[in-house]
């Protein structure tokens, strides 16, 4: 094939139902769940194609679109002389189709015919909940210079992760030789592993693919529903299929464990992922917000959204998200406050306004968008339970999580 003339295109898949990170997918799709205070999880990738100079875009959704939707209408648009594109591809029933997406191939699989006709040589596969920075041009020159038919982002991880990832080998050559998903048995974690780095590891997939598009028109026919489960392995039996090792920060987010320990992480001094990088930055919605304003807070490791108002409250290792306030008295201690999506200007003297309350104190909480905190009130799960639920908080993993627009009353404490 002619380099000079060939042509990546990304197709971002956007989740299922994102059941792990309930409640902060009950009313969006996981890709769309705010991260690093003014971030959505969908930027990530999105903006990584940017960076890479990738400017035809696909993103296929299914699970409580409309916030998904909105946001990227609103963040971004290509002109017309780039010759790039932005399009939202979402779950539907044709003549030929009467069921919704039933894993990540069949998504594409369901638009393979208007993939097809596009103006791309080859196609990249992304997951939209994932949270690291990539080039995704050498990945692509990886693939080209091997004379892969597809290839496979991988990542050395601990052998401690190994049955929750797909795990694979690969020779000298970056060839695959074998893909195991999620395997369970000490024995098959061990035979796969190799000593990396001088330490026992395991190569994960990272969920990211390039396929030649004539190769992936082939792969499409087999049966199964799934990258991972089905069109991997098989890829491997039958075309040349490599790896391409990523020595970066990679974090599948899929649980609110893991969700949470990567937003708390970016208040750490020298973070291993920042959203921020005069080169490689992370785009967003533009919202023309005033700088936050601070009076006689206290500040410890934690990042600011603009837009905020912070009275004489104390902050460790915590992150407050846009529009929030946050009165006098307040302790916030690794916690995630993902602030408001409008003013609280018009609130009644009876009514708690959205927000912290004086003298609130939140220990290990991630509270969703319009969240209002009243007065006295102790989030600190002060009996150490791992899981809970009621209308208004929720513990997953010894987490608090208030769901969005919850009210906590003045002396409320768990």
């Amino acid at each position: 094939m002619n380099k000079s003339k060939v042509r990546l295109g990304a197709i971002i898949l956007g989740g299922g139902r994102g059941e792990r990170l309930s409640p902060l997918t009950s009313y969006r799709a996981k890709p769309a769940v705010h991260i690093g205070g003014k971030y959505r999880l969908i930027d990530v990738p999105i903006s990584n194609c940017i960076n890479s100079g990738i400017n035809l875009i696909h993103v296929l959704t299914q699970f409580n679109t409309t916030s998904l939707h909105r946001h990227i209408s609103r963040t971004y648009k290509f002109d017309i002389y780039s010759g790039g594109d932005i399009e939202i591809l979402a779950a539907q029933q044709t003549a030929k189709n009467k069921d919704w997406f039933q894993g990540t191939a069949d998504a594409v699989r369901s638009y393979w015919d208007r993939f097809e006709q596009m103006n791309a040589t080859h196609y990249i596969i992304l997951a939209g909940d994932h949270l690291y920075k990539m080039d995704y041009s050498e990945f692509f020159q990886h693939h080209l210079d091997t004379g892969a038919e597809v290839s496979v982002g991988v990542r050395p991880m601990p052998v401690s992760t190994a049955s929750e990832l797909g795990v694979l080998k690969a020779d000298s050559n970056d060839d695959i030789v074998r893909f195991v998903e999620k395997p369970q048995t000490d024995d098959l974690i061990h035979d796969l592993a190799d000593i990396i780095d001088g330490e026992e590891k395991v190569l994960a997939s990272m969920g990211i693919y390039i396929f030649n598009k004539e190769t992936l028109t082939r792969m499409l026919k087999i049966k199964g529903d799934d990258f991972g489960k089905n069109i991997i392995p098989h890829s491997i039996d039958t075309v040349k299929t490599t790896a391409f090792r990523f020595q970066g920060y990679w974090e599948d987010i899929g649980t609110i464990r893991t969700f949470f320990e990567a937003n708390i992480a970016l208040t750490k001094e020298n973070p291993h992922f920042t959203f921020y990088n005069e080169d490689n930055p992370i785009y967003t919605r533009q919202r023309f917000l005033p700088g936050s304003e601070i009076r006689g807070a206290r500040i410890d490791h934690s990042i600011i959204s603009e837009g905020c108002k912070l009275g004489n409250a104390e902050l460790k290792d915590s992150i407050i998200g846009i529009r929030s306030i946050i009165c006098d008295g307040v302790q916030l201690d690794r916690t995630y406050f993902m602030g408001a999506d409008l003013y609280d200007s018009d609130t009644s003297a009876s009514e708690i306004p959205i927000g912290v309350g004086e003298n609130s104190i939140l220990k290990n909480v991630i509270a969703d968008k319009n969240v209002r905190i009243g007065k006295n009130v102790k989030l600190i799960n002060k009996e150490s339970v791992s899981e809970y639920r009621s209308d208004t908080v929720i513990i997953k993993d010894g987490i608090i999580i208030l769901p969005k627009n919850v009210t906590i009353p003045d002396n409320f404490e768990i």
